[in-house]
């Protein structure tokens, strides 16, 4: 073994180097599309919340037989579970329970990040932003009333998107359409 036999280092040729700067260009390519639509699917996430808690107010007055409502408030971009107690419809003294919800409260509030900054832009129910289930699932116009309600709309803004949240008259059967976005 030669003791002076020198030891070549080995560097990146130029080559190598490019084909590197390449595939990671190619790769930022994929991934920064991808990026900008997370927003775009936190609104869709929002607007699966807001039929998900659609559903259990539906659900929960069915297996009580007892009226639930939905208050939706545009202002506050929130909503509350409400039970609806002898006809009377207070959503400070009666929001459904919510072990994660302020104060036990089951209160819904799209300024949270999860929601990425989509807003309750319009609720729309019998000329009232509060959605009312009777004992057999169906919206209904008044709490203490037994008149068939018209069904209605909640409408959810993000960025670049508009999504529309219906429920019939009579069934309650809720579905989404996209919206142009203006």
């Amino acid at each position: 073994m030669n003791v002076f036999a020198r030891t070549r280092a080995r560097g990146y040729t130029l080559v190598e180097i490019l084909v590197v700067v390449t595939v990671l260009g190619i790769a930022a390519a994929m991934v920064i599309p991808e990026m900008s639509s997370a927003h775009a699917l936190r609104v869709q996430a929002a607007v699966r919340t807001i039929v998900a808690d659609i559903t259990l107010a539906q659900s929960d007055a069915l297996a009580m037989q007892e009226a639930r409502a939905v208050v939706f408030d545009t202002e506050t971009n929130s909503y509350t579970l409400v039970e609806v107690v002898g006809g009377v419809l207070d959503a400070d003294a009666n929001a459904m329970f919510d072990s994660g919800g302020p104060g036990g409260r089951f209160v819904r509030d799209f300024g949270d990040d999860v929601y990425g900054g989509s807003r309750i832009t319009a609720a729309v129910f019998d000329d009232d932003a509060t959605l009312i289930f009777d004992e057999m699932g169906s919206p209904q116009r008044d709490p203490d009333d037994t008149t068939p309600g018209n069904g209605g709309y909640i409408e959810v803004t993000g960025t670049d998107s508009v999504y529309r949240v219906n429920v019939d008259a009579f069934t309650g059967r809720v579905t989404v359409e996209r919206q142009e976005a203006e």
